[in-house]
């Protein structure tokens, strides 16, 4: 899978971790997320999420193997340190197309100004690709502190390392360092939108009472924090709609938090699974390819573009999207029971049996093989029947329900609808998609099934399915007055040709804007609007008119043309050799051949 690299557009790639101690690895990645979080504010500018970005952790790579896999332009690099109450980072900014650096610097700060040094850092790298690839406007800081006790915000970065392991162990010791997070600093929004997150997800899958309750009472507390916060509304909508079955609500908090940040691909794809459960399936899976756009290498968006298809009978569509999650995490447990029930319904019995017998973390492959065969006339109904005597308890933790699948298709209606109303009663997460699982279609006739449908759904029905949730990206908008432009566009030309501020080689937009007595905002649309040309191109084309006279001038035979090129502004051999080779269509050595034999 490549996708199509967008100019404007940026992966950062895990920072690695230079600590004398491993495991500091927690603070090495989240510095990168906090950074790619500032980055998606950023109107404009195409940021990857972090499960694609991390796919590549410890893992060697070209660059531009990854920025065609990600649909990037630019890639950013960079290591940690931490040791005692000091922090040093570095980092690089690479063009994904030739792996050219454009941007380099080492930060060596205290560790109270870890938030300070984050805003720096993603203004500095916003500023480089706005330079190179066109305008979009950036707000004058990206990332404010959440808090300002950094031992609490330690322990919030350990929470969060282990929240994005998305497994038991993890979830248990993220709620720990959330807890311990907020003891040290009640005011801190972000753990208690962290650990109702997870108490959440846990009441949804198990079923536990209280758990709910206690998520709402972190929720809540957070938001008495933080009304503003994307994560906070987040959590919301996984409390409202796993947790609790409200449809509308649950998609009315998403659509919040999308609101805030655009680019929280956790939040679309809560969404898209909402949409799925209530049968927008066009809606559903035009969400589901956006959040690819954005996180392509995320294995549970590939799936939740699989169970789309799956539910709505394209088996081999959804085989399809279920291995592409596999080829990404071949362990990924929702993907591998997606694909037994794909081979199941393609009637596929090779292929499934061999799958069973290589992959040992296939769900239930007893009950699995007896369901083909049951569905396929292989087995009688009434053989089946010892399989179906296995305690419920001891299934609730698989995704799928195969133990329901199996009353259902061995005549037991009676049970299957008695199973199906107590878990639905439970909001049990597994069942959500109850409507519309292609395998309980024989139960769709059955009143109490028509009850449940009611009981489930109207409550809090959604409108028909619209475009309702989408908005407009806005227009260009006038940042400068229109009977101030003609003035500035001649103060600007005069700096280049008068004063040549171009042979400057650190030049920068925020600094030729101040000369201006503009914002970086400000001559950046400028520019882009009213000369056609980004910051770099703008000025590299002076450059290049300046190296041309200075070449073709004998009094300066003695020189290099690489000096003259340096001479002339430009400040590295790679992107002089590659503009003038973009401009003139030859090498300069070429050029200045051609001109000296004319």
């Amino acid at each position: 899978m490549t996708a199509q690299p967008i100019s404007a557009s940026i992966a950062v790639l895990p920072f690695v971790n230079r600590s004398a101690d491993p495991e500091n690895e927690y603070f090495s990645d989240g510095i990168t997320e906090e950074i790619i979080n500032a980055l998606t504010k950023i109107k404009g500018l195409k940021v990857t999420a972090r499960t694609s970005a991390f796919a590549y952790k410890n893992k060697p790579a070209d660059i531009r193997e990854i920025g065609r896999r990600l649909g990037v332009a630019n890639l950013l690099e960079g290591s940690v340190r931490k040791s005692g109450n000091k922090v040093r980072i570095t980092a690089q900014l690479v063009n994904a197309e030739d792996g050219a650096h454009l941007w380099a610097h080492r930060f060596d700060r205290q560790l109270a100004d870890i938030f300070e040094l984050q805003d720096e850092i993603s203004l500095l790298i916003a500023d480089q690709i706005r330079e190179h690839y066109g305008h979009f406007e950036m707000q004058d800081h990206l990332v404010q502190a959440p808090t300002q006790n950094i031992k609490a915000y330690d322990l919030y970065l350990k929470a969060r390392h282990n929240h994005l392991k998305w497994d038991n162990e993890g979830i248990t010791n993220a709620i720990q360092y959330y807890q311990d997070c907020i003891a040290i600093d009640p005011n801190f929004a972000l753990p208690y939108f962290g650990i109702s997150y997870c108490f959440a997800m846990r009441a949804s899958f198990s079923g536990i009472p209280g758990l709910l309750d206690t998520a709402e009472h972190y929720l809540q507390r957070g938001f008495e924090l933080d009304q503003h916060s994307d994560l906070g509304h987040f959590s919301q909508g996984t409390l409202l709609f796993w947790g609790r079955w409200d449809f509308k609500g649950g998609a009315a908090a998403y659509l919040k938090a999308l609101s805030i940040n655009p680019s929280n691909t956790e939040a679309e794809e809560g969404l898209t699974e909402l949409y799925t459960s209530i049968g927008y399936f066009d809606l559903a899976e035009e969400h589901a390819r956006h959040i690819l756009t954005l996180n392509p290498l995320s294995p549970n968006h590939h799936f939740t573009l699989a169970n789309i298809r799956y539910l709505t009978g394209d088996y081999e569509a959804a085989l399809a999207a279920a291995e592409a999650a596999l080829q990404i995490a071949p362990n990924f447990t929702h993907a591998i029971g997606l694909k037994q029930l794909c081979l199941i319904l393609l009637n596929r019995p090779k292929t499934l049996e061999a799958f069973l017998q290589s992959n040992r973390l296939v769900e239930c492959p007893e009950e699995c093989r007896t369901l083909y065969q049951l569905l396929h006339g292989q087995i009688t109904k009434s053989d089946a029947a010892r399989l179906i005597q296995t305690p419920k308890s001891e299934r609730d933790i698989y995704l799928f329900t195969w133990d329901l699948f199996l009353q259902t298709h061995s005549g037991d209606t009676a049970s299957a609808l008695d199973h199906l109303k107590a878990m639905t009663s439970r909001c049990i997460g597994q069942y959500v998609n109850f409507a519309h699982l292609p395998l309980l279609k024989p139960l769709h006739s059955a009143p109490v099934f028509q009850q449940l449908l009611q009981q489930v759904f109207a409550p809090n029905r959604l409108p028909p399915a619209t475009e309702g949730d989408k908005t407009e990206p806005a227009g260009s908008r006038n940042l400068i007055d229109e009977a101030e432009i003609p003035a500035l566009l001649t103060q600007l030309q005069q700096l280049m040709e008068t004063e040549g501020a171009y042979q400057n080689a650190e030049l920068s937009l925020r600094q030729l804007a101040e000369r201006l007595n503009l914002t970086a905002n400000k001559l950046s649309w400028l520019l882009n609007e009213h000369i056609g040309q980004n910051f770099n191109a703008y000025i590299n084309a002076f450059r290049l008119k300046q190296f041309q006279r200075l070449a073709l001038d004998p009094a300066n035979s003695h020189l290099t043309l690489l000096g003259l090129a340096y001479e002339s502004g430009f400040n590295s051999k790679t992107v002089f050799n590659a503009y003038f080779k973009k401009s003139t269509g030859m090498t300069p050595r070429a050029w200045v051949k051609k001109q000296q034999q004319a």
